[in-house]
């Protein structure tokens, strides 16, 4: 285990420390921060049900019980049961580039929230699947990079995201099954009976 964290270390001082420039010291907290995220969010999700059609209505319904589920898993089930220290609080010289709280740091609830986010939007939405997946990718690189997360951190949060779209995404389609079952019954259905 000393050995993995070993490696882990090292990865997040390169990220954090060796590959710091002034350009990611002013862009990676505005990346990061999702305060910044907020009304842009928002109005994606608000166009997602005003001019998305039928996909884009339930795309927006389904991203609220993955994020839902993705941030809830992360932040009130793995991360006090896992009880990692952040590195920017024990890692000797590690730069904090952000505020951040005495929260817990195994997974990165922002890396698991975007990897459900990019799932979800990747699978409705394929032909710009490399868009949503560059989007996730580099939020988890500035947690990374701003001294709150290690890459394990990341990589723990995006199996965690993916996993728990999944779940959502195999319940929608469960539903989807049921109600075209039904419908199928219902029209096959003698008339007058």
């Amino acid at each position: 285990m000393a050995f993995l964290y070993a490696i882990d270390r090292a990865v997040f001082l390169f990220f954090n420390r060796t590959l710091a420039n002034p350009v990611f010291d002013f862009v990676m907290p505005y990346i990061t921060e999702e305060d910044y995220w907020r009304i842009p969010i928002l109005l994606v999700w608000l166009a997602l049900v005003i001019f998305g059609g039928k996909k884009g209505r339930i795309v927006a319904l389904l991203v609220i019980p993955i994020l839902t589920l993705s941030d809830q898993v992360s932040s009130f089930v793995v991360k006090p049961w896992v009880q990692r220290v952040r590195p920017c609080f024990v890692v000797e010289g590690a730069r904090l580039l952000i505020d951040q709280s005495r929260s817990f740091s195994f997974p990165s609830s922002h890396a698991a929230n975007n990897a459900a986010a990019a799932v979800l939007f990747s699978v409705k939405y394929r032909r710009y699947t490399w868009v949503f997946v560059f989007i996730a990718g580099v939020v988890a690189y500035s947690r990374v990079y701003v001294g709150v997360h290690y890459p394990s951190d990341i990589l723990g949060g995006a199996l965690l995201g993916v996993l728990c779209a999944g779940v959502i995404l195999g319940l929608e389609r469960a539903v989807q099954l049921v109600w075209e079952r039904r419908k199928r019954i219902v029209s096959e259905k003698p008339k007058g009976d």
